[in-house]
């Protein structure tokens, strides 16, 4: 028996309308308990996600980037609900997530979906795709001649002949097949949002391409919306319509792509665009923009996180934590030089000329 694969437009009510965000994260915050070291010494916290706000549109593309260990895979974790916040809370198109009179839990995940990094560990290595593919909508009550016949849909979609890879196993597929399987897994239960945590970053450039083709045209054809967690600069300007930058556990700017790019106007951003490696060897770099290691999220600096490193470092970033400030635009920076009432001496002057984008 057929089924015909709806996209999440139609299989799914809209209730906001376009103008309402489809995600809005309020002080998101999650900390993990470090067992003590020696007898009598008390234990310490790693703050992972410390108050991480943001808000995706209808239709538009999030990416998220930072260093590794600024807490991007446990943000998109707490959005799933693979883990539960220390505090904060969620709403997804208007309905706040696991209360009451919100969305439950399971509700969600019928409209939100995650692809993992890892492509190969994150499939069952003892069922063959089709039956993996499958699997979910099965558990959510579809009969399983229905969901097989839905898979071989995805698989068309994803591009790969259902009648050649339908029956193989994982071990027998390549990295960049695996993940096309993993993002037919995700569009199997037609969600509204995916949460793309370094889908591409295991594949090389040429597999990269085509998978990053592949999520546009998805995007556009099923009124998709995504979350793109990504270390790399590059894919994420092509990919992403605004962009989110963290640094340990905490949020240091986000808006529009081309104008963050252009003109970034907090130091950890500059110094991130500006270790982008150059195919012209003429704007080969003398000096790192960035130095040293991010400091322990056991024990955060006071103030800014990034003052340590920072070389517009003064008193006032020590004893004050900057909030987002807004610079115009959709623009928003998390600096005391981004807000002229901060108190710092170049407050409202940093960043007036561009990077090439």
């Amino acid at each position: 028996m057929a089924i015909t694969f709806t996209p999440a437009a139609t299989r799914h009510s809209d209730r906001g309308g376009p103008a309402q965000p489809m995600l809005i994260v309020e002080n998101l915050r999650k900390h993990f308990a470090i067992k003590a070291d020696r007898i009598g010494q008390p234990g310490q916290t790693v703050k992972a996600v410390d108050g991480v706000s943001f808000a995706v549109a209808k239709g538009e593309t999030l990416g998220i980037v930072g260093e590794s260990g600024c807490g991007k895979s446990t943000l998109a974790r707490l959005l799933m609900q693979l883990m539960g916040a220390d505090d904060g809370s969620i709403v997804f198109d208007g309905d706040a997530v696991g209360e009451a009179r919100g969305i439950s839990v399971k509700e969600l995940r019928r409209q939100m979906q995650m692809v993992f990094q890892d492509s190969y560990s994150s499939i069952n290595p003892r069922l063959p795709i089709r039956d993996t593919i499958s699997f979910a909508p099965i558990v959510h009550g579809m009969p399983k001649t229905q969901a097989r016949a839905l898979a071989n849909q995805l698989l068309e979609r994803v591009g790969l002949d259902p009648r050649q890879f339908g029956g193989r196993y994982p071990h027998q597929l390549s990295g960049g097949q695996r993940q096309r399987v993993n993002i037919a897994r995700a569009l199997a239960l037609s969600p509204r949002l995916v949460v793309l945590d370094e889908a591409v970053s295991a594949l090389d450039k040429s597999v990269e391409a085509q998978v990053l083709n592949l999520l546009s045209d998805l995007k556009d054809q099923l009124n998709l919306t995504y979350i793109f967690i990504s270390h790399d600069l590059n894919v994420v300007q092509f990919i992403a319509d605004r962009v989110l930058v963290m640094y340990l556990g905490r949020v240091m700017e986000v808006g529009p792509v081309e104008e963050i790019y252009k003109r970034p106007r907090h130091p950890y951003t500059r110094a991130l665009l500006g270790s982008r490696l150059s195919m012209d060897p003429d704007e080969r770099m003398a000096t790192p923009p960035l130095s040293g290691d991010p400091p322990n999220p056991v024990n955060p600096p006071s103030g800014c996180r990034f003052r340590t490193r920072c070389p517009f470092a003064e008193d006032v970033c020590a004893g004050t934590l900057p909030s987002l400030a807004d610079v115009g635009g959709g623009h928003q920076a998390a600096c005391l030089m981004a807000d002229p009432r901060s108190g710092h001496s170049r407050a409202g002057e940093f960043v007036e000329e561009s990077l090439p984008c």
